[in-house]
């Protein structure tokens, strides 16, 4: 006997519209509301962190703000005008308008309003760090490139050995020792490049090199790693055998496929420079906004600690977010992982 299934007439229409809607839904939506959600969740944390760190801070922030040789009552009233003298959630509340109203209040150490000392200093970091990641992926891809190639197969051992060697020694050395190193090189003994200071063209050369070479180690092995699973892939072997010539297989079949982990990990590198920066432009002597915060924590200047530490923390988080954009347009996959 066989049994003919009945479908309901009323369920139909809602089976269509459901599936109307999921051909329809653009995984873009899910997406961005997903990275969105990720980024304000991201800047929640970032306000209630530099907010917290003025009462967890030793010292008094009225008395540095006061200056020396101030009396109590001047004391008195720089804490009722910082607002040092309110309810704690009530500081709270005045913090976070201050943050949307780009007024974070001004800098104890110059007396000028927080956002334009800032605003004043973001442009040196911003030269350095692209500088970096240009120089970066333009010496890291080839050389982790051409190490693939010349060490494909298992061939060459001692050059691959000479490769690991080199790079990891190179980035285990830490930031300051060695800008100091590179200072007393082209610097004082070369005389090639300035020591410190801004004034020239040349005085960019020796600070991106300081912030550049560690990653650059990190990017060639990467790509070195991931290019030599790639050359043994059965598709590049294919094109090999139909006799193209190295560079074409290179162009249109190795580097294409080495493209969405170089940016991933190029975005997390220049990410992590802005941080970097700041050991680097305090040996330099960089007026950026690294060595601005290296200042206000000398000084004490609270105002300023706050407002560097949440515009870093939301520099680095927007870069995440633009590197998962990219590679979501670059490669769809990326953006279906990203939508679940």
């Amino acid at each position: 006997m066989t049994t003919v299934g009945v479908t309901d007439p009323q369920l139909e229409p809602r089976r269509t519209r459901a599936s109307l809607r999921q051909r329809t839904s653009h995984p873009w939506s899910a997406f961005l509301l997903r990275r969105l959600g990720g980024l304000v969740l991201s800047f929640v944390i970032l306000v209630i962190v530099t907010f917290l760190i003025v009462p967890l801070l030793p010292g008094d922030p009225a008395v540095v703000a006061a200056g020396d040789g101030a009396t109590v009552e001047q004391i008195e009233s720089t804490r009722t005008a910082l607002g040092l003298d309110q309810p704690f959630l009530a500081q709270f509340w005045q913090y976070v308008v201050g943050v949307f109203t780009l007024d974070m209040g001004d800098s104890f150490a110059s007396g000028t309003t927080v956002t334009a000392a800032i605003l004043a200093r973001l442009p040196f970091t911003a030269e350095i760090a692209m500088l970096a990641i240009s120089c970066m992926l333009v010496i890291g891809v080839p050389l982790g490139m051409g190490t693939a190639l010349l060490t494909r197969g298992g061939r060459r051992a001692w050059a691959d050995h000479l490769f690991n060697g080199i790079t990891s020694f190179i980035f285990a050395v830490p930031n300051y020792v060695l800008a100091t190193l590179l200072i007393f090189v082209f610097a004082i003994r070369l005389g090639w490049f300035p020591a410190s200071g801004a004034a020239t063209l040349g005085s960019l050369v020796l600070p991106t090199a300081a912030v550049m070479i560690g990653p650059t180690c990190v990017i060639a092995r990467i790509v070195r790693r991931e290019a030599a699973g790639i050359l043994e892939q059965d598709y590049v072997r294919t094109a090999r055998g139909w006799r193209l010539s190295t560079w074409h297989v290179n162009s249109r079949y190795v580097l294409p496929n080495l493209l969405t982990t170089t940016l991933t990990l190029a975005g997390l590198l220049l990410a992590g420079m802005l941080g970097g920066t700041v050991v680097v432009e305090t040996v330099f002597g960089w007026p950026g906004v690294g060595k601005g915060i290296v200042d206000a924590i000398i000084s004490r200047d609270y105002p300023m600690i706050r407002a560097t530490i949440l515009l870093l923390g939301m520099l680095a988080t927007v870069l995440v977010l633009v590197v998962d954009i990219i590679l979501a347009l670059i490669d769809p996959r990326n953006l279906k992982a990203g939508a679940e």
